[in-house]
């Protein structure tokens, strides 16, 4: 008779191995899938993609070292006109405002005093050409008679002095017609120098007087402009050692060049040039002061204005410009740069940083030409990244697209859960 009851004690014992198995595989199959999608669609290994980030390639060149100083804008010339005629203003004919030329007519003042000044002067002129041609006639007749001792040596004397004395009234009436014809010049009153006309300082019917030198109207030069600058002693001095030691080369030929910058930040059309360096430093500041030339043709610049300049007197060779965000100053290891190998790996690099160019720095020493220098993208270094994928860097990004971390793949973080279901 059999036992049923140790059968059905003996059953579970020999299906226990087979449960046992399936279910261990069923939890390394589901182990594995949470696994590979945790991993993410990466290379090799099953790893994370390397973060994009923008880079620079180096690129040495000469450059031109630019120093932003401030400046104000005078004419070239300058003239005051002024009356040179007593008497009623009676006409003026020039718009204000306008520009005018060397020599154009300006006002009218009354002439009638200077024309009369001149008539008187013009008969006088006469009445001593008349007394100069009798001296003659009578030192003409009486040479012969002295030579015939029919007049005495003493009378042909007196006849000789008088002729020079008419000479002499000669001479001074004809300066003093002269002298007559430019006062009544002067009742035209004239442009000194071309240039650009402001407004009449005075109106028709005023009394101007010579004496006085009343001023009428000011006429300024405005192309070209000047414009006034000062530099810091020191920084001429550390200039002309550079150049001297032949670290710097002289910026052109005859003169530095100068870019006139204007209130909205963009540069002036036309570029001037240095004229003079002053050869003394103010006491009071320490500045030494400078002087530029800039064409000024569509008269975009007023005088007076407030201006920067960009000034450029010398250049240095071999030089490197990177955007300021690319380099760390004052770190541990001092000012450093990361810079991206051919395998997109990363390394920080020592250089030496020069002066600011705008928005760059100038790099004079550290790095060579061909590497890739990291510009932004300096977020998506995470912990552990060693690797990045270097792309060309778009100065235009916007700021906050360039420190955005990339978005993990939609898979990535499922659950284990949802692994074992699928």
């Amino acid at each position: 008779m059999l036992d049923h009851s140790a059968t059905r004690r003996s059953l579970p014992r020999r299906l226990l191995p087979l449960g046992v198995t399936l279910l261990l595989a069923a939890t390394m199959t589901a182990c594995g899938k949470k696994n590979d999608q945790a991993a993410g669609p990466g290379g090799p290994g099953g790893a994370m993609p390397p973060p994009e980030v923008g880079v620079v390639t180096v690129q040495p060149g000469t450059i031109g070292l630019t120093t932003e100083l401030p400046g104000r804008l005078e004419p070239s010339r300058v003239a005051q006109v002024r009356a040179r005629a007593t008497g009623i203003l009676t006409k003026r004919v020039f718009a204000e405002g306008s520009d005018v030329k060397a020599g154009q007519l300006l006002y009218h003042i009354d002439a009638a005093p200077y024309q009369a000044a001149q008539q008187s002067a013009q008969a006088q002129l006469a009445q001593a050409q008349a007394s100069l041609a009798n001296a003659s006639a009578l030192v003409a007749r009486f040479r012969p008679l002295v030579a015939a001792n029919a007049v005495s040596k003493q009378e042909f004397d007196t006849a000789c002095a008088a002729e020079k004395a008419a000479q002499a009234q000669v001479a001074a009436a004809r300066a003093a017609v002269r002298t007559a014809s430019i006062n009544l010049g002067y009742a035209t009153v004239k442009a000194p120098i071309s240039g650009r006309i402001g407004r009449s300082l005075v109106t028709e019917g005023a009394l101007v007087s010579a004496q006085e030198g009343t001023q009428l109207a000011v006429i300024q030069q405005t192309n070209p402009l000047y414009v006034n600058l000062t530099q810091s002693a020191t920084e001429v001095l550390q200039l002309r050692q550079a150049l001297q030691g032949g670290q710097l080369a002289r910026s052109g030929t005859d003169a530095a060049r100068v870019q006139i910058v204007l209130d909205n930040g963009q540069p002036h059309a036309e570029a001037g040039r240095l004229l003079f360096t002053d050869l003394t430093v103010d006491p009071g500041t320490g500045q030494v002061s400078l002087r530029a030339e800039v064409p000024n043709p569509q008269q975009l610049l007023l005088p007076g204005m407030y201006v920067r300049v960009r000034l450029q007197q010398a250049e240095v060779d071999n030089a490197i410009l990177l955007p300021q965000q690319a380099v760390t100053r004052g770190g541990p290891q001092g000012d450093t740069v990361m810079v991206v190998g051919n395998d997109g790996s990363l390394a920080p690099r020592p250089v030496k940083v020069g002066e600011a160019q705008g928005n760059q720095w100038l790099i004079l020493d550290g790095l060579k030409p061909g590497e890739q220098v990291m510009v932004d993208g300096f977020m998506k270094l995470m912990p552990g990244v060693k690797t990045v994928k270097p792309v060309p860097y778009k100065p235009n990004q916007a700021p906050a697209q360039q420190g955005q971390a990339p978005k993990a793949p939609e898979n990535v973080a499922s659950s284990p859960a949802s692994a074992a279901s699928r």
